[in-house]
């Protein structure tokens, strides 16, 4: 298609969302993005992929929340000669729902990359396998889009779903495409039946393709308020051209509307027949339980699935995931149980959609185990905490290479670090030193300190602090590479 060449894509990845019906893997400091699959891949490094092979490709911008900045650059560093090219961060302070986030990453994709580039707009935790189906689907599209159309992707259903929304489709437009006829709510399961038989009917997948000039214009036909909200936040980010990690500022923010871009544009677009929907040839799963992620494993003779070591005896049709321990079921079936070092779930496959409620009720109760694991991430790496009881805590540190704690100080905890791999650099008061495996060094209370790794191993070293009150906010941060330290 020679109009692939006028002008480029722009992939656009929207990652956020807790995945609360993921718990205990997905948590709200580790999203269902950032959680591993069954084959030790995430889904953001899986979308990353797959948006940076796409033809005509010369960027990439993701909107995620600042939190998650550095985790998400980790990912992308770690596809290697695949790492995404030229990528640019929308930071947001927190979610204002997909409306205001596509709005401010086409400001942003018509800035830098001009008025006709193709947003390609695809979704962190959606799981795709056919990539060669995928890129002639976004080929089709592009080209739609190029012609100023709004184009989104429709999933051909598999079996009546009640937990995806869904787009009629109306006369055919081009090879695969089909006119938007109308966006319709997740349906009961006995109008899902009748979508399915219908033939015309697909899943909304969530995924678009427009020009930044297309979506702009539309934003202000149907929803100027969320444009008109967004000024001061894209004036203040206009004023940093050439930065990658653009952060929004909260205030500016806040006035933003709620609000998801199908509600905002595209059912009254589809209405007034501005949209036109891809009918796409490729698998896809938004991954949205543990019923979903089980199906990512091989069934044994007894329909058993699961990850990490486990005994099945006169076990059917059960998955276990086991991180820690061995995991052994008896004379059970239908079952998910998911093992993690804090927490453990074990629910009945017919009321998995309800995981999200224990994510309620652990909130309600101010349990810490609805958004953190034992083990945090850190710009500069990882730590785990071992034990921990009345005046003291043990955490293994893990430090990437290049990656430096902040100049800091406890006011009420002293540490004692051991190094069990690699060399610490480190900062205690007055003196600089390294400190090698085998070895240990004491932080006193009180005093400024900072740890850094310039090996090229990851460092780990065991930390015990004790004191009167050990929680994480007993920190003064003088100085810090990641910017953690107000200006």
């Amino acid at each position: 298609m020679n109009n692939d060449k006028q002008s480029p894509v722009i992939p656009v990845i929207l990652s956020g969302g807790a995945g609360t019906r993921l718990w205990p893997l997905s948590r709200e400091t580790a999203p269902k993005p950032f959680m591993p699959l069954p084959d030790g891949e995430t889904l953001l490094a899986k979308t990353a992929y797959r948006a940076a092979s796409l033809a005509g490709v010369t960027g990439l911008v993701t909107v995620t929340n600042r939190d998650y900045y550095f985790r998400t650059k980790d990912v992308y560093a770690g596809l290697g000669d695949n790492e995404p090219r030229d990528a640019v961060y929308l930071l947001e302070p927190f979610g204002r729902n997909t409306a205001p986030a596509v709005a401010l990453a086409a400001l942003l994709v018509q800035s830098r990359h001009g008025s006709d580039a193709v947003m390609v707009v695809l979704a962190a935790d959606h799981l795709i396998r056919n990539q060669a189906a995928f890129g002639a689907a976004v080929s089709i599209a592009a080209g739609l889009a190029r012609e100023g159309r709004l184009v989104t992707f429709g999933i051909t259903p598999a079996h009546p779903e009640t937990g995806y929304g869904y787009i009629e489709c109306g006369d055919a437009i081009a090879d695969h495409a089909f006119a938007a006829t109308r966006f319709v709510e997740k349906p009961p399961v006995e109008r899902a039946r009748l979508y399915l038989a219908a033939g015309n009917y697909v899943w909304n997948s969530g995924m678009f393709a427009f020009t930044a000039a297309t979506i702009l214009a539309t934003f202000a036909r149907y929803a100027p308020e969320v444009v008109e909200a967004l000024k001061p936040v894209w004036e203040q980010l206009a004023a940093k051209s050439g930065e990658s990690a653009l952060e929004i500022d909260a205030a500016a923010f806040a006035a933003s509307p709620n609000i998801s871009i199908d509600y905002a544009v595209m059912e009254r677009a589809a209405a007034d027949g501005k949209v036109a929907v891809v009918r796409g040839d490729f698998d896809w799963s938004d991954v949205g339980s543990w019923q979903s992620i089980s199906e990512l494993t091989a069934a044994d003779a007894h329909g058993n699935r699961g990850s990490g070591e486990r005994v099945a005896i006169d076990t059917r049709d059960t998955f276990i995931h086991s991180e820690d321990r061995i995991v052994a079921t008896i004379g059970v079936d239908s079952l998910v149980i998911v093992d993690t070092r804090d927490a453990v779930l074990v629910a009945h496959k017919d009321h998995l959609q309800r995981v999200k409620d224990v994510v309620g009720e652990l909130k309600a109760r101010g349990h810490d185990s609805y958004k953190l694991h034992k083990t945090i991430s850190r710009p500069w790496g990882t730590y785990t905490v071992l034990e921990e009881g009345p005046g003291f805590k043990m955490k293994r540190i893990e430090v990437k290479p290049g990656g430096q704690l902040s100049l800091q100080l406890h006011h009420r905890r002293s540490e004692h670090w051991v190094v069990v791999r690699g060399t610490a650099h480190v900062t205690i008061g007055e003196r600089v030193y390294d400190v090698q495996q085998g070895e240990s060094t004491f932080v006193p209370v009180g005093t400024r300190h900072r740890l850094e790794n310039r090996g090229a191993e990851t460092l780990a070293l065991i930390e015990v602090a004790c004191g009167n009150y050990i929680e994480e906010d007993d920190i003064v941060r003088f100085d810090d590479k990641y910017g953690r330290v107000p200006a």
